[in-house]
């Protein structure tokens, strides 16, 4: 049997990992800048991460939804605790699509409305929802192709405006950092007033933050440099460190059912222990602090390399627009300096390393980047 084609693939296979670097199976060490799409928040194979998998997967790996799991609750309350939103309820599910799919739907409940306003260039997910609420007809079949779905530009409040006055719009759903995009950023004044609009008009306000999230833009939000609250909010990726999770934020005026929501695998007991590994590692070594200090540093050092057109992003989210192919410096970085980075189109490099990553790792990259350019 073949394997589908999902991505154009390197000829390498990290076999091990440890903190900011893996390793193939000759011992070739590469420093890990993009963290397989963002996802690894504390490092490869964390201590206290392996333990906590290894202990519950000892233990139960997993038994379903119709029975109590005290792992849930305790993830709950270390996530209100550390990202503010103690007061809202959380809903968990398996992937950052999984989310945004199920945070539309508590929309479109609370509201009895059926039309979604999404961004221009916005990626929310492969899923119906979610793939109907992306900006990308590549990837859209036409079982997906919905009207109920309208786009309007980035930073561009006017637009939005003439929109949600219909009042038809369920949910307004936008990225907390556009990351697929090339990482470009909602002012925080557009995030604000888009907030006001969603309220004046009975709008759900959905900040997707599954890839800007948990501590990556140097808050625990990316939308907290704004001040505003969302309705809903999505997680992912970097929730569980590379075990597969996702949840919703749920805001308290939303009226829910039991049964409304429903999930097999969401929540389950290996998940929530990778999950409150996550938080526990984020805390105890102040990874969200680490992750604004670090990012402060390499978006400065990197805006004073006269060859970058332009660099875009907050902590340690970032983009750097190139002359010339994004993929070709790629791999150059990857095959000559054994150094991973990310793509978003053709000129842009994306960097998402682990929170923990250091200054004296991203200066590594610095001096890489600058001999190959």
């Amino acid at each position: 049997m073949e394997l589908l084609n999902v991505y154009a693939l390197y000829p390498i296979e990290p076999v091990r990992g440890r903190g900011s670097y893996v390793y193939t199976a000759d011992g070739q060490e590469y420093l890990d800048l993009y963290g397989g799409h963002a996802v690894i928040s504390i490092g490869h194979a964390h201590p206290h991460y392996v333990e906590r998998i290894s202990q519950q997967v000892g233990q139960l790996g997993f038994y379903s939804n119709s029975v109590e799991n005290s792992l849930q609750q305790q993830l709950a309350d270390r996530l209100g605790a550390l990202s503010g939103y103690d007061d809202y309820r959380l809903f968990l599910c398996n992937s950052g699509a999984e989310a945004n799919e199920n945070a539309l739907k508590i929309a479109s409940f609370q509201t009895g409305r059926e039309k979604v306003l999404a961004i221009s260039r916005a990626f929310h997910g492969r899923t119906s929802g979610a793939v109907a609420a992306t900006d990308n007809p590549k990837i859209v079949a036409p079982f997906n192709r919905t009207e109920k779905v309208e786009f309007a530009p980035l930073n561009d409040l006017e637009a939005v405006r003439e929109r949600l006055a219909t009042r038809q719009f369920a949910a307004l759903i936008i990225e907390g950092i556009q990351g697929v995009a090339g990482i470009h950023l909602p002012s925080d004044e557009f995030l604000q007033g888009v907030r006001t609009l969603c309220t004046e008009t009975g709008t759900q306000l959905i900040l997707d933050e599954i890839q800007s999230g948990y501590g990556r833009s140097g808050r625990f939000f990316a939308h907290q440099y704004s001040g505003i609250r969302p309705d809903l909010i999505t997680m992912a990726k970097g929730m569980g460190n590379g075990f597969p999770i996702g949840g919703v934020l749920v805001a308290p005026h939303f009226e829910t059912w039991t049964g409304m929501l429903g999930t097999t695998f969401g929540g389950n007991h290996l998940a929530c222990a990778a999950a409150i590994a996550v938080l526990d590692v984020m805390r105890e070594e102040q990874l969200i602090e680490n992750a604004a200090r670090v990012g402060e540093y390499l978006i400065e050092e990197l805006k004073k390399i006269p060859q970058l057109k332009e660099v875009r992003g907050r902590g340690l989210m970032i983009g750097m627009e190139i002359e010339g192919s994004a993929s070709e410096l790629r791999k150059k970085l990857l095959f000559e300096e054994h150094i991973f980075t990310g793509g978003a189109g053709a000129t842009t490099v994306r960097l998402l390393p682990a929170l923990s990553v250091s200054q004296e790792q991203a200066e590594q990259f610095v001096q890489a980047l600058k001999k190959l350019l």
